[in-house]
């Protein structure tokens, strides 16, 4: 009886371990705990802010995210300096910031996503206005965002800041742009380390097709896919893993809709 409740056990176990192998590799169980993507070393920087407390001035962005509201990120967001920017690569990503070493400072940690991109400015100091100039890393966030860590009449604050894995709720959210020989598709919502460094398109007439990086969170196909159920393959920037979802868009896909997956990264 013993042996058998062994064996029972250990068939058990190679079941339960099997499984989740196979539901790592399919990019499920989002809204859990990423496990992809582990937080950085806290590192100095300094923070701004943009707009006002309606964060009306943060829609859009140079990530390409439309309105945030809509699109799940809300107003914790934040425009990043050149060099954290990266041509875009960081779009996406998340940040833990933290108010040091001033009197304007209250004890709050906040998450923001990086949305934008905070432009250099080579008339001014890079100590006194151009605080987005190379080589300094800079967050300009939205105002509501920079008041949860310090008084928004500070202006500017030296912060403390780290990458930190993107939980989200659902998956992966595709947007449509383009026409029937030029697919443009902007991504939104991704977990885990929240960016992109690579996509690839398929119908249901094609194989794989390439995409090119086009600006911010968005990629480009030059093909032929209306009429065609679309499945998209996603590499992550900086965790390297790749993602496949799934018949996303119906062939009856149109511009300017939003598709979303039934998978992300943890």
């Amino acid at each position: 009886m013993a042996s058998f409740h062994h064996r029972w056990s250990l068939t058990m176990f190679l079941v339960v371990a099997t499984l989740a192998i196979i539901d790592r590799a399919n990019g499920a169980g989002y809204g859990d705990t990423p496990s992809g993507f582990q937080a950085t070393a806290w590192q100095p920087s300094h923070a701004t802010f943009y707009g006002d407390e309606s964060a009306s001035a943060t829609m859009g962005g140079a990530c390409g995210f439309g309105n945030l509201v809509t699109s799940g990120y809300g107003t914790d967001t934040a425009a990043l300096s050149s060099v954290l920017y990266n041509k875009g690569f960081a779009c996406g990503q998340c940040f833990q910031i933290k108010c040091v070493q001033s009197d304007s400072c209250y004890s709050t940690i906040v998450t923001v996503t990086a949305t934008n991109l905070c432009p250099p400015n080579p008339a001014q100091d890079s100590n006194n206005g151009g605080w987005c100039n190379p080589p300094r890393t800079h967050f300009d966030m939205a105002k509501p965002a920079f008041m949860k860590i310090a008084q928004w009449k500070a202006g500017i604050v030296p912060v403390s800041y780290r990458r930190v894995p993107c939980v989200k709720k659902g998956g992966i959210k595709f947007s449509l742009q383009g026409n029937g020989y030029w697919l443009l598709v902007y991504v939104m919502n991704v977990g885990g380390s929240g960016d992109i460094a690579s996509m690839w398109v398929k119908g249901t007439k094609t194989s794989w097709l390439a995409m090119s990086h086009n600006w911010g969170a968005s990629y480009q196909a030059f093909a032929t896919l209306s009429g065609q159920t679309l499945s998209f393959k996603i590499t992550s920037y900086t965790s390297k893993e790749t993602i496949i979802a799934t018949n996303v868009a119906p062939s009856s896909w149109q511009v300017g809709m939003t598709y979303q997956a039934n998978v992300n990264f943890n």
